[in-house]
């Protein structure tokens, strides 16, 4: 599939994305998903960190690698990164309540990040939490944990740019699937109780770094 095949099925996906909550009634596991790709080698290492609610408590995890099939392509990331980390998720032993992503989710210029690529194929609840600006304009927001400030392109709102730890750099949070964006921003908050990033994104991004047999040799 070429470039501008891929762009058009963005814009496809990107139609049936639900950015209202349609979350379970009860949420009791919160997983976190990340992907790499070590140098040197065709692979794609993708981890998924299933966590209990509220007490953030590891409940299983699992990390699979699998050949890359798409060069790195700006704005085309999750369909680099989507085979790996729906394995991942689907390696867990239980469904996740909610699926937080290391990565963009309607704050794309196509409205088509990871987490809303992923929450589409899996429908999954899903929300993107990005280390760094995709696209879109914010101001900086508040220096103490929770101050956020939209992050605006045109005149709509896609993310919301928010302080998880005071005097820390904040995160970019946007909608994945079938999760609102105010929602998703006191989500993240929730499940992050003192580092920068969301727990559950945080071990799997620590996960996504080692190989398949050393992540299962520690469960």
């Amino acid at each position: 599939m070429g470039i501008q095949d891929l762009i058009e099925s963005q814009r496809r996906l990107a139609a049936q994305v639900i950015p209202t909550d349609e979350l379970p009634a009860s949420i009791a596991t919160v997983a976190g998903v990340d992907a790499a790709f070590p140098r040197g080698r065709n692979v794609t290492r993708a981890a998924a960190v299933l966590m209990s609610y509220p007490g953030l408590d590891v409940l299983d995890q699992a990390v699979v690698e699998v050949t890359t099939t798409l060069p790195y392509i700006p704005g085309l990331l999750s369909f680099r990164e989507l085979p790996g980390v729906a394995r991942a998720i689907g390696q867990l032993g239980t469904r996740p309540d909610l699926v937080l992503c290391d990565g963009q989710g309607r704050a794309h210029p196509r409205r088509l990040g990871i987490a809303c690529h992923l929450g589409i194929e899996t429908g999954l609840a899903t929300i993107g939490v990005a280390k760094s600006r995709l696209c879109g304009q914010a101001d900086e927001p508040g220096t103490q944990k929770g101050a956020r400030s939209p992050l605006e392109d045109g005149r709509e709102i896609i993310g919301m740019v928010v302080r998880t730890r005071a005097d820390v750099r904040p995160v970019y949070v946007s909608t994945g699937h079938r999760v609102s964006l105010e929602t998703a921003v006191e989500w993240v908050l929730a499940c992050t109780p003192r580092y920068r990033l969301p727990e559950p994104i945080r071990l799997a991004d620590k996960l996504a770094g080692r190989s398949a047999s050393d992540a299962q040799s520690s469960i």
